[in-house]
């Protein structure tokens, strides 16, 4: 059975770290505010405000603040200020002991899928969503989803179904994240397990062929054979060559999964987007890929 995290309460601590590139204070004082608004207390990392080339510090740094909010039973929850590059870097000596005895929720999206990976292959639930640098930007709807999960572990998302989507239902944990960071992990210990699961995917500045070749990677590897469903999030700001490659995204993704049936949704407002709505990882949610409407949410709720 995996390991959730209970939810928070006002006056709880939740640490503030950044695994990948540096922080703006702007963003981080915004992001402040509102959490403390939430009866949330911040605790900045320690080293949260160094600047090593593009990264917010070292790696022995930006390791030892993660660590350290790991490690630390005030903090209940842990939130990456944003994404870039960089997490791949701590994961080696990463210690999660302290978690699996005392969950917390970690929060972030992007670059953060790399840590993602490895606390769902550990069976550690964490959580997929908005995170600092993005607040001032976000919408109402995604604070407020990332809010009420932390508060009432309640997930409820439905918005307008496409055309294209193969239709169906199906109760499953959810893993996935970025596309370029699974593929980059393929072939590693952190490489994601999707048999069984529902896989969501989401991608930002990707030229058409390089998605189909990320997603030919996702077949021949085998992840794409068990899944349970599939979820295609915001592919945001993406290009083509001056000769066109001939697809859209919705046709390279089909081709990949012609030969299977579970239910496939697309334009899942989850991403590199303002409208970044929370998905809890590796918790059973039950998916509804209907006609009219696409549906995400717990699988008790009514």
């Amino acid at each position: 059975m995996n390991i959730v995290a209970s939810t928070l309460s006002k006056g709880d601590k939740i640490a503030i770290i950044a695994s990948a590139r540096y922080v703006n204070i702007n963003e981080l004082l915004y992001a402040e505010n509102l959490l403390i608004k939430w009866g949330l207390i911040p605790v900045r990392g320690k080293y949260l405000l160094e600047k090593h080339n593009v990264f917010s510090g070292t790696d022995k740094q930006r390791l030892s603040d993660l660590q350290e909010a790991i490690d630390n039973t005030e903090i209940r929850a842990i939130i990456c200020f944003r994404g870039g590059y960089g997490s791949v870097r701590v994961l080696e000596d990463l210690d999660l002991s302290a978690l699996k005895k005392y969950p917390k929720w970690i929060i972030g999206y992007s670059d953060i899928t790399a840590i993602h990976n490895l606390l769902n292959n550990n069976n550690i639930a964490s959580l997929h969503g908005t995170m600092p640098i993005n607040f001032k930007e976000n919408t109402k709807e995604s604070l407020l989803s990332l809010k009420t999960f932390l508060f009432d572990s309640e997930i409820n998302i439905t918005y307008k179904s496409s055309s294209l989507n193969r239709l169906g239902n199906v109760n499953a944990e959810i893993v996935g994240g970025n596309l370029a960071i699974i593929q980059s992990l393929s072939g590693t210990k952190y490489d994601i397990n999707t048999s069984g699961k529902i896989l969501f995917i989401e991608e930002i500045d990707e030229y058409l062929y390089n998605i189909d070749r990320m997603l030919w990677n996702l077949k021949l590897s085998g992840k794409l054979d068990n899944l349970a469903g599939l979820i295609i999030g915001q592919f945001t700001n993406i290009k083509d060559n001056d000769d066109a490659f001939g697809k859209t995204l919705e046709e390279i993704v089909l081709e990949k999964v012609k030969d299977f049936s579970y239910p496939i949704c697309f334009d899942f407002p989850a991403g590199h987007i303002n409208d970044n709505r929370t998905i809890p990882l590796a918790i059973k949610l039950k998916l509804d890929v209907g006609k009219i409407k696409v549906n995400l949410r717990n699988i008790n709720f009514s």
